[in-house]
C-alpha cells in the first residue's frame, strides 16, 4: 500500500513533482478526509466530493495565489480549502471562530474572492485578467470554477459575452455533476480539442466556409445559398460546444472530471491557448460516498450539506428511534408552515403561483410541486427573472408568490423597484431566513431587507411573531392590492396552535400583547416580538413591569399605537433582528418626528458591520440580541436617564 501523501501537503507547492497517479491517489485522500471530518462537524458534503480531483488537478499546474483560482459560490471548495494550508482547520469549518463555509479574502491568500452567492466568478475572472492585462498586479492564469447550476443565473452569461468580446484569455472550468460521460465520447473530445485549440486548423475551420462556395460546377453557388444555415452545420461539426464557440470562446469537453491526468492534459491546453476558453468537466456529485453516488437526485439533495455525526465509518451512521417520551411534539419549522399555507392559499384561489429560484426545499416549495405541481415554477438561480416572471404574471391577473431567501433578494433589487414597486403590481415577496442564519454566515445573513426595502413606494412590509401569524400574514399579503414583503426566520417556530382558517389583518396596524406600568414599552417586528417578551420577563424580576406591544408591519407603520407608548410610557424600545441604520426603529423614530412628537427611544437590532457565522445563539450573545442583553440596557437607560444613543 503506497504511503499516505494528504500528511506532507502543507500547501499547493508540496504537489509539485508528483506524478499523475499520485495525484490521484493524493485526491482520493482529500475525499475521504472531507467524508470523516465534515461527516462528524457538518457542513456542505456532495459537491465538495466532486471536486476533489480537479481541485488537485489545478493546483498541481498553477501557482497560487499569483495565478487565480475561483470557486463560485465556495461550497464546492473544501478540497482547495485542504490543499492551501487548512487541512488540519477542517473540523473547525462553519463553527463560531472557525473556517468560513466559503471562500474568504480574509482567510487565506489563495482564496481570491469571497462569495456565498452563485454565478459570480466569471464576472471577476474578467474584471482581475484585464486588470493585468491593463499592467496591474502581478501577470498570471485566472481559471473559475463554475457549476453548471450556477450557470443558470444571469450574471455569469452577462461575463461570458464580455470576456468572448473582448478576447479574454481565461479559463472556465464548468463543473457539469449532471451528464454522464463514456469513454468514446471522451476520445473523441480528446480529438476536438486538439482541434479546436489548434491556431492552423482554427484559422482553417474559419476559412472552411469560404472554401466550400468557391467550389466549381455550381456546387459552391449553391453553398452559398444555404448562407447561414451552411455556416451553422459546418461550425456544429467541428464544435459540440456551438453555445460558446458562437460567444468567441474555445470549447473543450466533455472531460473526465474525477481523471486527474485527463484534467491537467486540458487544463494544461486551455491555459496556453491565451483566449477565452470553457473546460467542460462532468463531475458526480457526491463521488465515492454511496448513498449520495447512487441515491440519483434525491440522494444528491439529501447529501448536499451532511449534518454533525451523520457519517460513521465512511458510512450513514445508524439513527437511534426517537425515545417516547410524554414531551409535547417540536414546534414545526418556519419553513413548512409556509408551504402548507401557500399550498391552502392556492386552493382558494386559483390565481396564487408558487416561484422559487432553486431552493425548492429550501423555501418550502417542495410541498406546492408534489401537493399542486402546475402551480410551481422553479427559475433556476435567477431572482431576476423569478421577480420579472411574478411580474408578467400580475399583469394578467395572477397572484404570484415569489419564494426567495431575505440575502438572495437583494440581488432583484432592480426589479422590485422597477418591476413591482413602480408598477404596483401584487406580488408577494416570502422573505425565508430573515435575520441571523446561523452557520452559513454574513453572505446568508438575512438583515439587509427591512432597510432597503423600507424605502420603495406601494410596498408593505410585514413580519409574523409565530407561526399562526404567519398563516395570517400570508392570507393578506394575497388579498392586498399591491405588493407585500413578508420576512419570516429560519429554523424552529414559537410552537403555538395553527389557525383552522387564517384571518384578515388590518394593513398597518400593531397589537399590545403585554401591559405594563407605564415606565418601558417594548415594540417588536417579527421575531424581535420574542426578544422583547423575554426582556420584559426579566425585567419583571426588578420589579419593573414593561408594556410589550407587535408591531406587525414596518411599513405603513402604526403610528397611532407608536404615539399611544409613546405618549403613555417614559421609554419606547423596538426590538428588530435587522440592521439598525434604516431598519424599523428608525421607522419608528421617524413617524413619531413626522408627526411632531418628542420621542425617547431605544433601538434594539443588529450592528453596523458583517457578522460572523456560528450557531444563531452564539451570534446573538455577540451582538447583543438577546432578552438579557435588552434588559440590561433598558435598566441603565432607566436608571441613568441620560439621552438614548440613536
Amino acid at each position: 500500500m503506497s504511503e499516505p501523501i494528504l500528511p506532507g501537503v502543507e500547501g499547493p507547492e508540496d504537489l509539485k513533482g508528483l506524478t499523475d497517479e499520485q495525484l490521484q491517489q493524493l485526491a482520493q485522500e482529500v475525499r475521504e478526509h472531507i467524508i470523516d471530518t465534515v461527516g462528524e462537524v457538518g457542513g456542505h458534503f456532495g459537491a465538495n466530493l466532486g471536486t476533489c480531483e480537479l481541485a488537485v488537478a489545478l493546483h498541481s499546474l498553477l501557482e497560487s495565489p499569483r495565478d487565480k483560482i475561483l470557486w463560485d459560490v465556495g461550497h464546492q471548495a473544501y478540497p482547495h480549502k485542504i490543499l492551501t494550508g487548512r487541512r488540519d482547520q477542517l473540523p473547525t469549518i462553519r463553527k463560531y471562530g472557525g473556517l468560513t463555509p466559503f471562500c474568504s479574502i480574509d482567510e487565506s491568500e489563495h482564496d481570491i474572492m469571497g462569495a456565498g452567492h452563485a454565478s459570480t466568478s466569471i464576472g471577476y475572472g474578467v474584471g482581475l485578467k484585464e486588470a493585468m492585462r491593463q499592467g496591474h498586479g502581478e501577470d498570471g492564469a485566472v481559471v473559475a470554477v463554475i457549476g453548471d447550476g450556477s450557470m443558470t443565473g444571469g450574471v455569469a452569461f452577462e461575463a461570458v459575452h464580455q470576456a468572448g468580446g473582448l478576447g479574454t484569455p481565461m479559463v472556465v472550468v464548468l463543473n457539469d455533476n449532471g451528464m454522464s460521460i463514456s469513454p468514446n465520447v471522451g476520445s473523441l473530445s480528446r480529438y476536438f480539442n486538439r482541434v479546436r485549440l489548434n491556431p492552423k486548423l482554427w484559422k482553417a475551420r474559419e476559412g472552411g466556409e469560404d472554401f466550400l462556395t468557391k467550389l466549381p460546377a455550381g456546387i459552391g453557388e449553391r453553398f452559398a445559398h444555404l448562407g447561414p444555415q451552411l455556416k451553422e452545420s459546418i461550425k456544429a461539426f467541428w464544435a459540440p460546444g456551438l453555445f460558446w464557440e458562437e460567444l468567441d470562446w474555445a470549447y473543450m469537453g466533455v472531460v473526465d472530471g474525477h481523471d486527474v491526468s485527463a484534467l491537467r492534459e486540458a487544463l494544461r491546453e486551455a491555459i496556453a491557448a491565451e483566449r477565452p476558453v470553457v473546460v467542460h468537466v462532468s463531475t458526480v456529485k457526491g463521488k465515492g460516498f454511496e448513498p449520495a453516488e447512487e441515491g440519483g437526485l434525491e440522494g444528491m439533495e439529501k447529501w448536499h450539506a451532511a449534518k454533525p455525526r451523520s457519517i460513521a465509518n465512511g458510512a450513514p451512521a445508524a439513527v437511534a428511534a426517537p425515545a417516547k417520551t410524554n414531551a409535547p411534539p417540536a414546534p414545526p419549522q418556519y419553513t413548512k408552515v409556509f408551504g402548507d399555507a401557500l399550498v391552502e392559499e392556492c386552493r382558494r384561489d386559483d390565481r396564487v403561483i408558487g416561484i422559487t429560484a432553486a431552493m425548492n426545499s429550501g423555501t418550502g416549495l417542495n410541498i406546492l410541486q408534489k401537493a399542486m405541481p402546475e402551480r410551481y415554477f422553479d427559475v433556476g438561480i435567477a431572482e431576476q427573472q423569478a421577480l420579472l416572471f411574478a411580474s408578467g404574471l400580475a399583469l394578467q391577473g395572477c397572484k404570484p408568490v415569489a419564494a426567495i431567501y431575505s440575502t438572495f433578494l437583494q440581488r432583484a433589487f432592480d426589479q422590485v423597484v422597477h418591476d413591482i414597486c413602480l408598477q404596483r403590481l401584487d406580488v408577494v415577496l416570502a422573505m425565508d431566513r430573515a435575520g441571523l442564519v446561523g452557520d452559513d454566515g454574513p453572505t446568508h445573513h438575512g438583515v439587509f431587507d427591512i432597510a432597503y426595502l423600507r424605502p420603495l413606494p406601494h410596498i408593505v412590509l410585514m413580519a409574523p411573531r409565530d407561526e399562526a401569524m404567519l398563516v395570517h400574514m400570508l392570507h393578506t399579503a394575497l388579498t392586498y392590492d399591491g405588493p407585500v414583503a413578508l420576512r419570516y426566520p429560519r429554523g424552529a417556530a414559537a410552537g403555538v396552535p395553527l389557525p383552522s382558517e387564517p384571518k384578515l389583518l388590518e394593513i398597518g396596524t400593531g397589537e399590545i400583547l403585554r401591559e405594563g406600568d407605564g415606565k418601558v414599552a417594548l415594540l417588536g417586528y417579527g421575531s424581535g416580538v420574542a426578544k422583547a417578551q423575554e426582556a420584559a420577563g426579566l425585567l419583571a424580576e426588578h420589579g419593573l413591569r414593561a408594556t410589550v406591544a407587535d408591531a406587525r408591519f414596518a411599513k405603513p407603520v402604526d403610528a397611532g399605537l407608536v404615539a399611544q407608548l409613546q405618549a403613555e410610557h417614559d421609554l419606547l424600545v423596538t426590538v428588530e433582528e435587522g440592521v439598525l441604520a434604516g431598519g424599523f426603529g428608525s421607522a419608528v423614530w421617524e413617524t413619531l418626528s413626522d408627526s411632531g412628537i418628542a420621542s425617547r427611544i431605544l433601538r434594539v437590532g443588529l450592528p453596523d458591520r458583517f457578522v460572523t457565522h456560528g450557531a444563531p445563539a452564539l451570534l446573538h450573545e455577540e451582538v447583543g440580541f438577546t432578552g438579557r442583553a435588552i434588559a440590561d440596557r433598558v435598566l441603565a437607560a432607566i436608571g441613568d436617564r441620560a439621552p438614548v444613543q440613536r
